[in-house]
Order: C-alpha cells, then sequence, then structure tokens
C-alpha cells in the first residue's frame, strides 16, 4: 500500500509542479520603456496632422458636390431654354406650313 501511495504523491507533486506558473523576470528596467515627451510630440503631431487632412477632405468633397449641384442646375435651365425655343420653332414653322396653297388657289 505505501508503493501505492508513494506513486500516487509523486504523480500529484509532478502535476502541482506542472501547474504552477513561473513569474518572468523583468530584464529591462520600466521607466527606460515608456515614450516619454518625445513619444507625446510625436503622436500629438500625428493626431493633428490627422484632423487636419479630414477637415481638408471634408472641405473638398463638399466643395465638389456643390460644384455638380451647380452643373445640374445649369444643366437644366439649358435644356430647358433649348426646349423653349425648340417650340418657339415649332409653332412658327406650322403657322407658316397650315395651308399653303390656300392663297394662290382662290380667285
Amino acid at each position: 500500500m505505501h508503493l501505492l501511495a508513494a506513486a500516487f504523491g509523486g504523480v500529484q507533486a509532478a502535476l502541482t509542479a506542472a501547474a504552477a506558473t513561473p513569474t518572468p523576470t523583468p530584464t529591462v528596467d520600466p521607466v527606460l520603456v515608456t515614450p516619454g515627451p518625445w513619444g507625446f510630440a510625436v503622436i500629438a503631431f500625428v493626431a493633428l496632422a490627422v484632423v487636419l487632412l479630414v477637415a481638408d477632405m471634408m472641405r473638398r468633397i463638399r466643395r465638389t458636390r456643390y460644384r455638380e449641384e451647380i452643373n445640374d442646375e445649369l444643366d437644366a435651365e439649358q435644356k430647358a431654354q433649348r426646349q423653349a425655343e425648340a417650340a418657339a420653332a415649332a409653332t412658327d414653322a406650322d403657322d407658316q406650313a397650315i395651308d399653303p396653297g390656300d392663297d394662290t388657289a382662290r380667285p
């Protein structure tokens, strides 16, 4: 029985030794790894650049959209003007061509 208890105790000791997680020892001083003031300055510069680029992009997109709207309005005005001119030309041509032979056929 002692042999069984000894074997079981050895297995249990092996399992507890394997289950324990070792704590790593720090090799670098944590104070030396911080970004410091230069790291803050670089991150602040990148953030400012991103904000300015986004603002510029939004301005350009808005300007393009307004130009497209104005061009659509101008195209609609030109189309309406051409239709009005075509309608006026059609009514002039219709008035002259109703019965061109009426005046010459009457005595």
